[in-house]
């Protein structure tokens, strides 16, 4: 379980492929602090430190199945990720709730300096089931953020200077994809809605 509040960026140094999976070596000053097993998010997908150096680098690796939901699939070496470690019990949730289970992939439509912000827009499958409100939470990339400008299988995000520097936003050009993890209660009440509809 996560908050959507990005610690810090890890930069891919290396990717291999071994059959459908691919490794990922990621340097980041967070790795000495990393074990194995653990669970990190790199922009907004849960996976697990298989290696780690102490240092500076650690490995995490990706399967089929997450390459096909993600943005995983078209990292390259030099790009920078959101990372953020899994919550702690008694600790204070100041984004919202996120799994780290990216629902689909999304892409950056259109990026607005509104001079002191940045207001960026996404669009997404109008074929899924996914939706959001506005004022409400999604995560993209792994970052908790307020959802403005609520339409049909788009939204746009406002991001404040600081976001913008500390994640991955600052790199981010349209026409790039994106992790999109919709809020679990929407998805909730959309299940419960459709099971009452089909009645």
């Amino acid at each position: 379980m996560f908050t959507g509040i990005i610690e810090t960026l890890a930069v891919v140094e290396n990717i291999e492929k071994y059959q459908e999976n691919l490794t990922f070596t990621l340097q980041t000053a967070l790795a000495k602090e990393l074990k194995i097993d653990q669970s990190l998010a790199h922009n907004g997908v849960c996976l697990t430190v298989t290696h780690t150096n102490h240092k500076d680098l650690y490995q995490v690796t990706a399967i089929q199945e997450t390459l096909r939901k993600t943005n995983l699939g078209v990292w390259k070496v030099g790009d920078k990720i959101n990372l953020e470690r899994a919550m702690l019990i008694g600790g204070r949730l100041d984004g919202h709730i996120v799994q780290g289970h990216v629902d689909e992939i999304g892409i950056c439509t259109d990026i607005q300096d509104e001079q002191g912000s940045w207001l960026f827009t996404f669009e997404y499958s109008p074929h899924s089931n996914n939706i959001t409100i506005e004022k409400g939470s999604i995560a993209v990339n792994g970052v908790s953020l307020t959802v403005v400008n609520s339409q049909k299988n788009r939204f746009s995000v406002a991001i404040i200077p600081y976001t913008y520097e500390h994640t991955n936003f600052h790199q981010l050009k349209v026409g790039d994809k994106v992790n999109l993890e919709f809020d679990m209660i929407g998805k909730y009440l959309q299940k419960l809605a459709e099971a009452y509809w089909k009645k």
